[in-house]
């Protein structure tokens, strides 16, 4: 396993778009949907024509009254060319949005799971969302159903279950003029669910094989299958020629050596400006000297996740052939409690040249990540975001459902607040400010690498701030939103969505000084 690319399994599903009247499709299934008091919804109206009455007359009279989380499978239908009907339920209508139709994709696929259809046609597409059209149903339908989809067996010695029968999904669009984009949403929902599962996949491998040489190799796999990808491997020995104390002052405490990862993605012309993303890549954090608490330490093996989403970024743009040039770095180290780690109380130097003074060696994240800014200096980005599982702080402040979001530059800022709203996938920018910064001053360096209990997640953002004074910057904190526990425990493969719909926004802007 550890040879190779430990991946979930891609290609499980086709996607397809055809137009026409609903009831003269073939398929194993058709999908419908029904609203709250029993209004007929996408694709209803022409079935029920088309045998009769027959599904107002099974909605009247009371097997299904359109609430959220319904479903009605109706087998063999006269009228109607498909071998089945499944009916969803789809709540109010005029109470549908983004978040209950996703939840009506979910029910709706777990039900065809276990129908017995290896293909479908899909009419929920059609349904009126608050702010959503069309195409960004059928690209959030993908992938949803992409990461439905996904199972962790890598480490298992046989499958939990199989794989649903159903293996083709063709959207049902009003009319010809609606095929084109339904296509291009379709492709861009695959890339970013697959994306998004590449990110899970990795975030999920336990910490004794997903250590930073296996992260490096992942990258070289990348590279071989996708031409456009190329990838540099720094390993300590070079990390020292370039003066990063910082982030081997990490390592030392492990037998894992440390690796900095570059994957650049050419998609534009030369005189185009990169963007880039860095991510913070700690394949097990026990807190080093400062160490954690037994309880759930097993879930930090999910401190590499913000490595992850680059490379599912870096996947999907790829896939997707966007015409951005983009650079993805990974610091990669294990934070271990070793005679050589690091202690409370030491002073280590910057490849910027910036002292610290390491109070916490538990706050790891921002020392890999701060000499990663700096390195990133030599492409003259267009900007720079990084992501990182970097503060529980950020966890009190916004639970588990958004990013906390600073930068240096409010365009950056504004452009992946967008981004995150059009992807389903939200942020929320917290302040920096030199009231915050302060908190940062040390008697002994030029800083202190945490700021005390209070705005934990900003004076994080500030240290990183002080790294990044060179390009417009922004920092994502996904410490609240890159996993989950509980009985569904495991990564979620976030914010790979928001980053690829902000390269997608990105594509075609011109050079950038």
């Amino acid at each position: 396993m550890a040879g190779g690319l430990c991946l979930c399994e891609v290609g499980l599903m086709d996607y397809a778009v055809k137009s026409g009247s609903p009831e003269k499709q073939r398929s194993g299934c058709m999908v419908i949907g029904i609203f709250e008091k029993r209004r007929l919804g996408p694709g209803a109206e022409a079935v029920d024509r088309a045998t009769n009455g027959r599904v107002a007359t099974l909605v009247r009279r009371g097997d299904l009254d359109g609430r959220a989380g319904q479903t009605l499978l109706l087998q063999e239908l006269p009228g109607i060319r498909a071998d089945r009907v499944l009916l969803v339920g789809l709540g109010r209508e005029r109470d549908l949005n983004e978040r209950g139709y996703r939840k009506a994709v979910q029910t709706a696929f777990q039900a065809l799971a276990n129908c017995g259809a290896r293909d479908t046609i899909w009419y929920l597409a059609q349904a009126r969302v608050k702010g959503r059209d069309q195409d960004w149903l059928i690209r959030d339908t993908v992938q949803t159903v992409e990461q439905a989809l996904y199972r962790f067996e890598a480490c298992k010695s046989r499958r939990d279950a199989p794989q649903p029968a159903l293996r083709k999904l063709t959207f049902g669009v009003p009319g010809r003029g609606d095929v084109a984009g339904a296509r291009e949403a379709t492709r861009i929902g695959k890339a970013v669910g697959e994306g998004i599962n590449l990110a899970r996949e990795l975030g999920n491998l336990p910490g004794n094989i997903c250590t930073p040489s296996y992260l490096a190799s992942q990258a070289r796999e990348l590279q071989d299958r996708f031409p456009g990808i190329d990838v540099d491997v720094l390993d300590e020995d070079a990390m020292a020629e370039l003066g990063m104390g910082s982030l081997l002052s990490v390592s030392r405490g492990s037998e894992q050596a440390a690796r900095f990862i570059v994957m650049h993605y050419r998609g534009a012309g030369d005189d185009q400006a990169p963007q880039v993303l860095v991510g913070k890549g700690i394949t097990f954090d026990t807190g080093g000297i400062s160490i954690k608490p037994g309880a759930a330490m097993d879930e930090m093996k999910f401190d590499m996740c913000g490595a992850a989403s680059v490379f599912g970024t870096v996947q999907a743009a790829a896939a997707l052939e966007l015409p951005v040039n983009l650079v993805g770095i990974v610091p990669a180290a294990e934070n271990m409690p070793d005679g050589r780690a690091s202690k409370p109380g030491d002073i280590v130097t910057s490849m910027s040249g910036q002292t610290i003074e390491i109070l916490n060696t538990d706050a790891e994240g921002r020392l890999i990540l701060c000499d990663a800014l700096t390195y990133a200096e030599r492409y003259k980005p267009a900007a720079v975001v990084d992501m990182a599982t970097l503060t529980g702080a950020c966890i009190i402040a916004l639970g588990h459902h958004m990013h906390g979001l600073m930068g240096n530059n409010a365009g950056v800022v504004n452009a992946l607040l967008s981004a995150g709203r059009t992807a389903g996938d939200r942020a929320w920018e917290l302040p920096l400010g030199e009231e915050y910064d302060e908190q940062l001053k040390s008697n002994f360096a030029d800083m202190q690498n945490i700021g005390g209990r209070s705005a934990g997640t900003i004076t994080a953002g500030c240290f990183l701030a002080r790294f990044a004074g060179k390009y417009r910057w922004a920092h994502l904190d996904i410490a609240g939103t890159a996993w989950n526990s509980g009985e569904n425990k495991g990564a979620t493969g976030r914010p790979v969505a928001l980053l690829t719909q902000y390269l997608l926004d990105r594509a075609g802007e011109g050079p950038r000084p």
